[in-house]
């Protein structure tokens, strides 16, 4: 659970053009489908859920946006067995003894006023989800919570009434209310189904992996070091990985990250030694990369050659 520090505040995006725009301000790469949805999200305050393979660009749509908007961003990462003291508040218990044992030893006799201080929120620990619902300087915040799939079902339900009404209940204090709903994304890997309930909350929009026309854009602004030539070899070698069968396919991450790798290493083209030796920051698998390595590496290496020609 991460938050930043956000830039000089910009009013959200007027059409679908200028959420075009927006992304492209902070080097986000987008499509039309996904600058519509979004759009949309932010025009009538409704979350928008992202689901997609990992790696496709969920998150980054959260960050990019809050960078580009400056709004804070507050993100809940979720797990297996989130609960409620981690993702909305939790009472400081050491702090809440101190009060009351400093409170005996001053002979203290007004167990209202003592229960008062106890439950205050002077010994509430905020956690991303109450965060989320403050004012903040310079608009609501934008709330990434992220692999919503990764979490119980039971705390799904729970997010029911913070995405519906945008306010919570702590039992000693009240209701809290968000002044002004946050920008709320949601993303899924997929691993289970999100609920139906929770979905109409929400907008909704698949990310697929990019074209290769898109990812080269990717990549030119996100590593420019590996240049034009490389770039457009390495690009068509990852969206042929694609089409292997693999545990898990490389995605636009692992994209960025060999197009760095290959840099760090001054490869100027793909060359098959060179694809087996770097294989492990595409592929997290071993069995994947014992089924591509040496002679199928090569192979695609040649695929790509025939497929794009003399440089």
């Amino acid at each position: 659970m991460l938050g930043s520090e956000p830039a000089a505040p910009r009013s959200a995006p007027a059409s679908i053009d200028d959420t075009l725009s927006l992304l492209a301000s902070a080097h986000y790469v987008g499509d039309r489908p996904l600058a519509t949805v979004l759009f949309l999200s932010l025009r009538m305050g409704r979350p928008l859920l992202l689901e997609g393979e990992a790696g496709v660009g969920k998150t980054e749509i959260a960050k990019v946006l809050a960078a580009a908007l400056g709004r804070k961003l507050i993100r809940l990462q979720c797990y297996e067995g989130l609960d409620v003291a981690s993702a909305v508040y939790e009472w400081n218990y050491a702090g809440q003894m101190m009060a009351i044992r400093l409170a005996e030893a001053g002979g203290a006799a007004d167990r209202g006023r003592l229960a008062e201080d106890v439950f205050s929120e002077r010994h509430l620990v905020k956690r991303p989800l109450l965060q989320a619902l403050e004012p903040q300087e310079g608009g609501p915040p934008v709330l990434l919570i992220d692999e919503l799939d990764r979490a119980d079902e039971a705390f799904e339900a729970y997010l029911l009434e913070i995405l519906s009404d945008f306010q919570v209940t702590v039992p000693e204090l009240g209701t809290v209310r968000a002044p002004a709903p946050p920008i709320v994304i949601i993303t899924s890997n997929r691993t289970r189904e999100i609920h139906d309930a929770l979905k109409r909350r929400c907008l909704y929009h698949w990310i697929d992996y990019p074209s290769a026309e898109r990812e080269r854009a990717i990549l030119a602004a996100k590593a420019p070091g590996a240049g034009e030539a490389l770039t457009r070899e390495l690009v068509a070698f990852v969206q042929r990985l694609r089409g292997e069968d693999l545990f898990k396919a490389p995605g636009v991450a692992e994209t960025l990250d060999w197009a760095t790798a290959l840099t760090e290493l001054d490869a100027v083209a793909l060359d098959p030694a060179t694809v087996d030796d770097t294989l492990g920051v595409l592929l997290k698998y071993q069995d994947d990369i014992a089924r591509i390595a040496g002679s199928r590496a090569r192979a695609l290496v040649d695929q790509v050659r025939a497929e794009l020609g003399p440089a």
